[in-house]
């Protein structure tokens, strides 16, 4: 999600210029402009340096922003969630901790926390948010001040604690972003959480172990991975309390890729996502030795730098062109729909993040006008915890774009959050 570019909340038109991705807010209603500047910050302590290399160890935490009540509610109003007053005000603060990479090896990434202003009201339930589909480090929410950090504010402002990783490669984070690689967006957000407690511990508050889990598009199926392994006990002293993801692509064999291929979707939305992914996943294991073997010419001798994480989702999109069948090679585009080996082991991975049994209470949410992600795919997910033993219901946002999903959904997220809190 980004301010810099905001899309009316519309039913989609086939437009071919569009650019794509993440929540973004009404153009006329981000009105308020909110300083980001740093106006404080804490450094890691000496038993934290002693830590170094631990995974979730706070390295830096630096003031974003600090909001009273009103001003948290004009925020969260102002970039386009029809929610209600927020009772608390809001502390806003972008951390960098330490992680792992998809090989496990040591790195850096960071994230945003939001904490309530209200004290001596003990512990608090945590809200973990995890973003949508981005290409341009500069957009993560712990950089950008848009509806990523909105997000997080809103659930802070009603009382949570809230945080927003970042994921590897985007805010500050070192290297490129593995794209739609479940279990580093995992270990990042369960990472995150970790460094989230020695932060409240700074500032005089605790978290109660209860953590409900959301996230959109990208976020989507994250959430619904870093669900699974929050039940699975991955996080010693916290536990999986609901789980809310909106419109995520759970199921790109059988649902994303058929319909970015029969036209179903926007064609240029779904170039951004397939080279995206395909570049990623190049990067986490060789899919070619040369570009030439999956992009057809003139984007074969672009498509690496594109994705570099320096160039924004706007640059990117008029890149390239409108279909899958002019971006990649006939051979290539074969592989797609046909993959093996390693290929087939990393969609296999990819389109697993339904297939559990969650304990906690789950809502899946989805738009019918989404023109990004399939609404086969939450379909897909709901059919795969079914056949698990679950059954979980789909809240349809309407005939709204994949944007407007997320502005429809979160502040019904929102209130059965609240809900399930005992509010």
């Amino acid at each position: 999600m980004t301010n810099r570019q905001l899309a009316a909340q519309q039913t989609p038109r086939r437009t071919p210029r569009r650019t794509p991705r993440r929540l973004v807010a009404a153009a006329g209603l981000l009105c308020l402009a909110v300083t980001a500047g740093t106006v404080g910050a804490t450094t890691a302590s000496a038993a934290d340096a002693a830590a170094r290399g631990a995974r979730g160890t706070l390295v830096s935490a630096t003031s974003l922003d600090s909001f009273d009540a009103s001003q948290a509610t004009a925020y969260v109003q102002g970039i386009g969630f029809a929610t209600p007053a927020e009772p608390d005000g809001v502390e806003v603060y972008q951390v960098t901790y330490r992680t792992v990479t998809p090989t496990g090896r040591p790195t850096t990434a960071s994230g945003v926390v939001a904490l309530p202003r209200t004290t001596g009201s003990g512990p608090l339930a945590t809200v973990e948010y995890t973003h949508g589909t981005m290409a341009y480090r500069g957009d993560a929410p712990s950089v950008a001040d848009g509806p990523d950090r909105a997000a997080a504010v809103m659930f802070a402002g009603d009382g949570f604690a809230a945080v927003a990783p970042d994921y590897l490669g985007l805010g500050t984070g070192p290297g490129t972003h593995p794209y739609l690689d479940v279990r580093s967006e995992t270990t990042a957000s369960l990472d995150l959480l970790t460094a989230a407690r020695a932060l409240e511990a700074r500032q005089g508050r605790s978290a109660d172990g209860r953590v409900l889990v959301t996230g959109f598009s990208e976020g989507g199926a994250a959430a619904m991975s870093v669900g699974q392994a929050l039940q699975g006990g991955a996080l010693p002293g916290y536990r999986l309390t609901a789980l809310a993801p909106v419109s995520g692509p759970y199921d790109l064999r059988g649902s994303e890729l058929p319909a970015a291929l029969n036209g179903q979707l926007l064609g240029s939305h779904a170039s951004f996502y397939a080279a995206d992914l395909v570049v990623a996943w190049n990067r986490l294991h060789p899919l070619y030795s040369s570009p030439a073997e999956a992009f057809q010419a003139p984007y074969d001798s672009t498509i690496t730098a594109l994705f570099d994480g320096e160039h924004t989702d706007e640059q990117i999109a008029a890149a390239l062109p409108d279909s899958l069948q002019q971006l990649f090679t006939p051979g290539f585009l074969h592989r797609l729909q046909h993959p093996t080996g390693a290929f087939a082991e990393m969609f296999q991975r990819a389109d697993s993040v339904c297939r559990w049994a969650p304990s906690a209470p789950v809502r899946l949410y989805d738009a019918d006008g989404d023109q990004d992600v399939a609404p086969a795919d939450t379909t897909a997910c709901q059919g795969e915890l079914a056949a698990a033993g679950v059954k979980v219901p789909v809240v349809d946002a309407g005939a709204t774009d994949h944007n407007g999903s997320a502005i429809a959904s979160y502040p019904l997220i929102r209130t059965w959050f609240d809900t399930l809190a005992g509010r």
